[in-house]
């Protein structure tokens, strides 16, 4: 027995799937559809067939392989802001204990973490994106902090992340 496991962005897809479920219709008693009743495309995704990822690109013979396919549906600002600060390995808490080594606190205020999940979403780069936006606001501070003995604290602001205002670092 094998387990096929596939995952991806499948980009386009969700058109290819639209292309296959959109009815056309003419006529009096025609059900026309106005641009508000539009399919979203995570419900669209949930509808797809192996003509759909044949269609995209697959072969059959690999498209066949996978009898069941379910989707996933996008990423909320509370998810991302979640998966900043709670799996063991949370991106913030690495941070932390990267500044915790030059005896340096770390601390992400909530309208930092919400508007870096924010930033995600305009970028659509979803939870790979935060490493990059975190990575962006902590560039200089990583740097500067292990040459300086006189920072205790480092404080990462809503301001930070939308202003592009350098963390504010405090001193004993």
């Amino acid at each position: 027995n094998i387990l096929f496991i596939c995952g991806g962005a499948f980009a386009g897809l969700d058109s290819i799937i639209k292309e296959r479920t959109d009815t056309k219709a003419m006529g009096f008693g025609a059900d026309i559809k106005q641009k508000a009743e539009l399919k979203a495309e995570d419900s669209l995704l949930k509808q797809v067939m192996p003509e759909d990822l044949m269609k995209f690109g697959l072969i059959p013979e690999f498209a066949g392989r996978l009898p069941v396919m379910v989707t996933l549906d996008s990423l909320d600002k509370a998810a991302l802001v979640r998966i900043l600060k709670e799996p063991k390995n949370a991106l913030i808490k690495q941070y932390q204990h990267f500044l915790s080594m030059d005896n340096v606190e770390l601390v992400f205020e909530d309208g930092a973490l919400t508007a870096i999940a924010e930033e995600a979403l305009r970028r659509e780069t979803g939870a790979r994106g935060l490493r990059a936006i975190i990575e962006g606001i902590m560039r200089d501070v990583m740097y500067e902090v292990p040459s300086r003995s006189d920072v205790v604290k480092c404080v990462v602001t809503e301001d930070t992340v939308r202003r592009h205002v350098e963390p504010e670092l405090i001193v004993a």
